[in-house]
């Protein structure tokens, strides 16, 4: 992560790894000739896409188009003893995400920056010398919107879908909001976001999902029948690596059709193809 902040008494120092990183190679002679072979490439956006999807997966299929992405990794974890060789298969699975927790502690993380879905920080930490990693994912730094916390990642996406709706959308939960008993810990790390549309007609409420979902967000309508709560859109942000486990977990519910509840029930928002993040549906404007 490039952010660097003190939240809940702990302070992330991923950017001053990052910067202790770079110290470490100045001054070393650059290699020429063959010697100096390019590294093979780690895509980290589909990385995290199936370090979202594959825990939550009943088999050990594959996230496509993000094998040998994924192999990058599992073969860094099993060189440092953290990963089993059978393991290493290209499914980002439960026991990839352990092991790669495992490398987060190691580093002297904990807490939200410790839960097995790789940071960008930590990332090329881990692939010093064995891979170079395109398309990072940064959730960007903590800000204060509408009297909620949010990251400046979803802070773009939410004014995006804002702006296609033509509405502004009152936020009554934001991120990094720990304690909230009915979300199950979804509002604990980044990306996580309760919209209120109590008052709004049933047409203009899945118009809004429908919005959200086409920047990046798994979003849903949350109803009294559903839990202890009154009408709102409960969203979170498709690949934020400052998520908590159960905000990974409802993205990878999302991506696989189902309602991000704990009944891991049938999808009953409006349906998006393809199901892109905020950095894919960048790429379409």
């Amino acid at each position: 992560m490039s952010r660097s902040i003190s939240y809940g008494g702990r302070v992330v120092t991923r950017r001053s790894l990052l910067v202790a990183a770079g110290a470490a190679v100045v001054g070393a002679a650059p290699l020429a000739g063959p010697a100096a072979a390019a590294l093979p490439e780690l895509d980290m956006e589909a990385l995290i896409r199936a370090a979202q999807i594959d825990p939550r997966r009943a088999d050990t299929a594959l996230t496509e188009g993000a094998k040998e992405s994924v192999l990058l990794v599992e073969r860094a974890l099993q060189a440092r003893g953290l990963l089993s060789s059978s393991y290493v298969d290209g499914h980002f699975g439960t026991s990839t995400i352990a092991a790669y927790a495992a490398y987060q502690r190691s580093l002297g993380y904990t807490g939200l920056d410790a839960t097995g879905l790789p940071g960008p920080s930590s990332l090329r930490s881990l692939g010093e010398g064995r891979y170079t990693v395109v398309k990072a994912i940064s959730p960007g730094s903590v800000v204060t919107l509408r009297g909620a916390q949010v990251n400046t990642r979803t802070r773009s996406m939410l004014f995006e879908a804002e702006r296609l709706l033509g509405r502004q959308l009152g936020i009554t939960q934001g991120s990094y909001s720990s304690g909230v008993g009915a979300s199950a810990g979804t509002h604990d790390g980044g990306g996580a976001l309760d919209l209120s549309v109590s008052n709004l007609s049933s047409a203009v409420r899945t118009d809004i999902l429908r919005r959200l979902r086409t920047v990046g967000f798994a979003a849903w309508l949350r109803t009294p029948e559903q839990g202890d709560w009154g009408y709102h859109i409960h969203a979170i942000a498709l690949s934020d690596t400052d998520q908590s486990t159960g905000a990974q977990n409802q993205a990878g519910d999302y991506y696989l059709g189902r309602n991000g509840l704990a009944n891991r029930g049938a999808d009953d928002g409006p349906a998006v193809s393809p199901k892109r993040t905020w950095e894919e549906y960048q790429r379409t404007l």
